[in-house]
């Protein structure tokens, strides 16, 4: 679906705009970690963004960008937008986290916020770029933005090439930065039939987790979740939508409960500041709902509210 070439591309398009993150083991687990809460804008997503526009045509960048996001995929954008000298747009929800959207901000983007959940500043911003003749640029449905997280597994591989044979645990919201992972390990030229990649998501919105086990999105309930990044509805017809099946072996639930305390952990014992999308794949470990010999958890972000961060700590001291 994604030539490995285009990983490749990806990486050497990037590589310039991005920290090359830490990849950390603890023995007493067989854990590796991969710190891309340590990334520039404090998330993975600037990868994908950054692959996108930099590869945009001058015409494409002088219609201005348009995104919708969370919080870190618009960071991301509005990062790739300077450095390319565009306009940038940036919908978010009334509900989206304010540290993320001030960071937005200081990178000089547009913020246009929308009343309702993720899904509904996504539609509006594919509907405003439509309309205006913008650049749209998806938080995941698009293959320059899959492969530029990808990179992640590329780095990670020339770090340690022994874990091509591990299982790969990444957070899944709409399945951009799992696609690309998934993708970049399977399609490889050295790639090993023993390769594992599990993602994770939480109850509070398990839209991928229904796609991926049951074919539709329907009736999934979108409530509150510390993952801001990964909740929402994913797109009709998203690219993610049939890499995910291809390429990923098991995709699976946890609590926020269980969210909480991976933020908690991660803090008390990597002395890591991670966000609540970061800490689910953290948090299935935990719970031991993956029990494979070698792991590589995939810590997407970090960038929290200082105060709910300090309150979950506190609470889980």
């Amino acid at each position: 679906m994604i030539p490995y070439i285009w990983f490749e591309q990806a990486r050497q398009r990037i590589v310039k705009h991005i920290i090359h993150t830490p990849l950390t083991y603890d023995s007493a687990n067989n854990w590796h970690f991969k710190w891309e809460n340590r990334q520039v804008t404090g998330s993975f997503k600037a990868r994908g963004a950054l692959n996108k526009i930099l590869r945009l045509a001058p015409w494409e960048l002088e219609r201005g960008i348009v995104t919708a996001s969370a919080g870190n995929h618009g960071q991301g954008v509005a990062l790739a937008g300077r450095l390319v000298k565009a306009r940038v747009t940036v919908f978010v929800s009334e509900t989206a986290v304010p540290e993320k959207i001030r960071s937005i901000r200081k990178l000089g983007a547009t913020i246009l916020t929308v009343a309702g959940g993720y899904e509904v500043a996504e539609r509006a911003g594919i509907e405003y770029a439509a309309a205006n003749g913008s650049t749209w640029v998806s938080a995941y449905n698009d293959v320059q933005v899959i492969a530029g997280q990808g990179t992640i597994a590329l780095e990670d591989l020339a770090d340690r090439p022994q874990l091509s044979s591990a299982t790969w645990v990444v957070p899944v919201g709409g399945g951009g930065l799992i696609s690309g992972i998934a993708a970049a390990l399977k399609s490889a030229p050295e790639k090993s039939i023993a390769t594992r990649v599990v993602g994770v998501q939480s109850q509070a919105s398990a839209f991928m987790h229904h796609l991926y086990h049951l074919g539709t999105q329907e009736g999934v309930l979108d409530l509150p979740s510390l993952a801001d990044g990964l909740a929402g509805a994913v797109e009709h017809n998203s690219i993610t939508i049939p890499i995910v099946k291809k390429y990923v072996d098991d995709l699976i639930l946890v609590s926020e409960e269980e969210i909480a305390g991976a933020i908690a952990y991660a803090w008390r014992n990597y002395q890591e500041k991670i966000e609540g999308s970061a800490a689910a794949a953290l948090a299935a470990l935990l719970q031991r709902n993956i029990s494979d010999r070698t792991i590589v958890c995939l810590i997407s972000g970090g960038n929290i509210e200082p105060e709910i961060h300090q309150r979950i700590i506190t609470s889980y001291s």
